[in-house]
């Protein structure tokens, strides 16, 4: 039950929130991704107080992923993506703050909490974590025609929400991952294929001859260790 606060106590003034959206098992999600929409409302009456997007680095490797962390570890400089929300308040509003993928990975984190009229939330701020990764098969198009004896290629570009890609023995190793290619005709699963990776970075692909049919091709990557997942899928037809 939410508490009510005698407004008399308070006096209205611009309050500011820095949120930040952390992609899980990595760092920031910024301008190099398009930013994370962020949308902050007024949970009681579902009005949108602020929105936009972050703006920023993806921040300082060391510090985000290799240094040991404390209670009072900091993650982000001046330099990390964030939005700064700045709230015209003349009383305590109990907000829902909701950050969104870029791109066409809808997926959404939410939270919620108190603001207080002059009561900054500034340095880290708030920090929503996404899970996954963000997938595009590059090849083969969607809806593609492609002739019975051709051979497939099945590439994909396979990276951390944030951006931060994926290689053979780097900080996001690609053999920490399951990779595949789940091909099925008419709806019919036929074929799993595990894909692997080429030199160019967060780069994977494997070759298939299909028979005449109409095909879905799903690709989906999946780390045992943090239990982030992703997905991505196209149609094609071999005549």
């Amino acid at each position: 039950m939410m508490l009510l606060l005698s407004p008399e106590f308070f006096q209205a003034q611009e309050t500011s929130v820095m949120i930040r959206v952390k992609a899980k098992d990595a760092k920031f999600i910024g301008t190099s991704m398009g930013g994370a929409k962020v949308i902050v409302r007024d949970e009681r009456t579902g009005n949108i107080l602020t929105e936009g997007f972050t703006e920023g680095s993806t921040g300082n490797t060391d510090v985000i992923m290799k240094n040991p962390k404390t209670r009072t570890s900091k993650l982000s400089d001046e330099n990390t993506a964030g939005f700064l929300a700045k709230l015209n308040i003349e009383k305590p509003v109990f907000v829902s703050v909701e950050a969104f993928a870029p791109g066409q990975n809808s997926v959404k984190s939410s939270t919620q909490l108190w603001v207080i009229p002059g009561k900054d939330i500034i340095g880290d701020g708030l920090v929503i974590e996404i899970p996954g990764f963000t997938i595009d098969i590059l090849s083969p198009q969607t809806h593609q025609s492609i002739s019975t004896n051709t051979e497939i290629e099945i590439k994909t570009n396979i990276v951390m929400m944030c951006g931060c890609p994926i290689t053979k023995g780097g900080i996001w190793d690609a053999d920490q991952y399951e990779m595949k290619a789940v091909i099925s005709k008419d709806g019919k699963q036929e074929k799993t294929l595990d894909l692997k990776v080429l030199e160019q970075a967060s780069t994977f692909s494997v070759l298939v001859n299909l028979e005449p049919g109409n095909y879905e091709i799903l690709v989906y990557a999946f780390d045992p260790v943090s239990g982030n997942t992703g997905l991505d899928k196209t149609n094609i037809i071999v005549k």
